[in-house]
């Protein structure tokens, strides 16, 4: 499954523009014209929200508060969009709960990067065990976001570092892709299998002496031995 996104805006040249340019972005996406839909659409389960402030029947303010306050919809991002950009308001959406503030007109590549940061901070939101690993010269530093083998930084990507930080957390465990999938990724981006084995392969060209310590259980996916 795609990215799934709900555009909420009651200009029907914005909605369009948004829309096409994020369906070209390769998200799907579903529209509402004012906040009354927009509640309606969330049965939908978006993975994000970009909502704007000034609507008819319910404002994006109200929007927000009804969508903050259900348990199964409030941990959803909802990124704000307004023509009046006043710190008061900035500050009150923020407060609700908003987790970006965008004033119009939007820049699409802008916002396109503010989408795909805010999706990413649901990496972390996804893992539950955060602690630090030391695996013999191997050292796992969650606070800093630091790897350092024998103390030496190791350059890894987010995704990379979560990957690792998954397997030597549980290390003798066996995770199929579709659970590291599930785990790092989420389980509404589209993304194939072969992505978790070209991460793996980076990730044990990184790791050097320590890549034999990451086993290929053939047919069903990775483990980190014990």
């Amino acid at each position: 499954m795609r990215t799934k996104i709900l555009i909420v805006d009651d200009e029907e040249d914005i909605l369009q523009l948004l829309k096409y340019n994020l369906e070209k972005n390769r998200f799907e996406v579903l529209i509402a014209k004012n906040g009354y839909e927009a509640l309606q659409k969330m049965e939908f389960k978006p993975d994000l929200v970009i909502l704007d402030l000034m609507m008819p029947i319910i404002d994006g303010f109200e929007t927000l508060k009804k969508i903050k306050e259900n348990e199964e919809l409030k941990s959803i991002p909802v990124i704000l969009l307004t023509a009046k950009a006043t710190e008061s308001n900035e500050i009150a959406s923020l407060n609700i709960g908003a987790s970006d503030f965008i004033q119009k007109p939007v820049s699409i590549n802008k916002l396109i990067a503010r989408i795909k940061a805010n999706l990413r901070k649901n990496i972390e939101d996804r893992f539950t065990d955060k602690e630090n690993i030391s695996i013999d010269g191997l050292k796992i530093e969650v606070d800093k976001f630091l790897v350092t083998i024998d103390n030496e930084p190791i350059d890894l990507s987010k995704t990379e570092f979560w990957i690792l930080h998954l397997l030597t957390s549980n290390k003798g465990k066996v995770f199929s892709r579709s659970k590291i999938l599930d785990k790092v990724w989420g389980d509404n981006v589209y993304v194939t299998e072969r992505t978790v084995d070209v991460h793996l392969l980076k990730i044990r060209k990184k790791l050097k002496n320590y890549a034999e310590y990451i086993e290929t259980i053939k047919g069903i996916g990775y483990r980190f031995k014990e």
